[in-house]
């Protein structure tokens, strides 16, 4: 059974930092790309950053140079960095990991979440 355990969210003030966990256990194998995602109050969920074992990431527009995504592929571990945070971040942060177990087919697998709350 695969489990990704999050850490990391709380409440912060505007222009401070955080920074988001997430480890994959269980025996996934595979992983890739391993990603984080955000559902602010009343709105979808969006991607926010993704990477691929390679080292190739990928940012939503609104957090290109105050987010940074990174991973451990020894620890099956993804991180988020995320800076200068605005209100508008205030979010439930969401780790998502796209791999597969045995010879089963690839799927995507989620996190339970992490509030993150940007707010004076």
């Amino acid at each position: 059974q695969v489990q990704l355990v999050e850490s990391g969210g709380g409440l912060v003030q505007p222009g401070g930092s955080l920074t988001l966990s997430c480890a994959a256990s269980g025996s996934i194998s595979s992983i890739n790309p391993m990603s984080w995602y955000r559902q602010g109050p009343g709105k979808q969920r969006d991607l926010v950053a993704s990477i691929y074992s390679t080292g190739i990431t990928n940012y939503a527009d609104s957090v290109k140079g105050r987010f940074t995504i990174s991973r451990d592929n020894a620890k099956n571990t993804v991180y988020l960095q995320m800076n200068s945070l605005k209100p508008e971040d205030t979010a439930v942060y969401y780790c998502n990991v796209n791999g597969r177990v045995g010879s089963g087919v690839r799927r995507d697998y989620w996190g339970q979440g992490t509030q993150v709350t940007v707010s004076s």
